[in-house]
């Protein structure tokens, strides 16, 4: 009976000791949860309408995985829902929370400053909060630089640009786009007309025909979703094309033969990295051609498309050394939005 005892006795000490051992292996569990960061990326549309918005997506899950992160993505069905989408994510207690697009201005700002401990980025524009990153891009490099390849790469000396809306923020593509074109090509004639959308294919159709018409064989599209219309007149009419913001080429390689890239992946990726490592500051940074946030296909970044004869690599060449010029500070590219 003594040695059951005991051997009782010895059973309940080990099982006691064993559920102190779970108890504490679960705490510290916890607390390493608990101690991971947590980033909410509250985009202003679903992902797959525009590929500006996946890139993001997937720079931000890229980081999240390299630097032991969390991120989840809250897709928003309208603009109307951005406002309710970043009280969500607050709600929820993400310790960072990133939107983007001028689309996100308003609603970041009522939010964030009802929230002043909380810490807010915007990728693309400029909110000036004392909690809040702004995350800008330097187009206007890029945007000198397409217009320089376009201004050695037409046979008409007439070329065109298709943009979104006659206001100050498109000036870091037109204007810029102008200064490029004029810097190879003296003679060239800037053919420049506004859709008055961002949304607008129909539209910005018919405006590029009416350039073509008008002698243009190169017309860049600036007007977000209209490029596809662009697109559609470059191949009915035979002129050239450039997409925006991601490789375009792909779309129709024997017309669509540029595109003006900007990294929304590479500006969400650096966003959480710099979070994750605990350097993440209110205020604006800004990424341009040095930084590789803005770039141009075939200078500054390969493309899978074989380069159209249009262009050809000496145009290419010649852009390059533009470019090299423009990043190591020989060449200034004014923003146009300082003027």
């Amino acid at each position: 009976m003594k040695k059951l005892l005991a051997l009782f006795a010895l059973l309940s000490v080990l099982l006691v000791a064993g559920c102190g051992a779970e108890e504490s292996s679960g705490k510290d569990n916890s607390e390493g949860k608990e101690s991971k960061k947590r980033i909410a990326l509250v985009l202003p549309e679903k992902i797959g309408v525009n590929p500006f918005f996946q890139q993001m997506d997937e720079g931000a899950k890229k980081a999240a995985k390299e630097f032991g992160v969390e991120v989840k993505t809250i897709e928003s069905t309208d603009h109307s829902a951005i406002e309710e989408n970043l009280r969500v994510a607050v709600a929820e207690n993400y310790d960072l929370i990133i939107t983007s697009s001028f689309e996100s201005e308003d609603a970041l700002k009522k939010v964030a400053a009802e929230n002043p401990d909380r810490k807010f980025a915007i990728i693309d524009t400029v909110v000036d909060l004392p909690n809040v990153q702004s995350v800008n891009f330097r187009e206007y490099e890029a945007a000198y630089l397409l217009g320089a390849a376009a201004g050695l790469s037409t046979k008409t000396d007439k070329v065109g640009m298709v943009a979104a809306m006659d206001i100050p923020l498109l000036k870091k593509w037109t204007v810029a786009f102008e200064e490029g074109l004029k810097e190879t090509n003296p003679d060239a004639e800037f053919l420049v007309n506004y859709v008055g959308s961002f949304t607008d294919p129909a539209k910005a159709k018919e405006l590029a025909f009416l350039q073509a018409s008008r002698g243009a064989d190169f017309i860049a599209g600036a007007a977000a979703v209209g490029d596809l219309g662009v697109f559609e007149a470059a191949k009915e009419k035979g002129f050239y094309t450039a997409g925006q913001d991601v490789d375009r080429t792909d779309v129709d390689p024997e017309h669509v033969v540029l595109s003006q890239l900007k990294g929304t992946d590479a500006a969400a990726f650096e966003t959480v990295k710099a979070f994750s490592e605990g350097s993440f500051k209110a205020g604006t940074v800004e990424y341009g051609l040095k930084d590789k946030g803005v770039g141009l296909t075939y200078v500054t970044h390969e493309s899978k498309t074989p380069l159209n004869a249009f262009v050809g690599q000496e145009v290419i060449d010649k852009v390059k050394a533009l470019q090299e010029e423009i990043i190591s500070g020989k060449r200034e590219i004014e923003n146009p939005l300082n003027n």
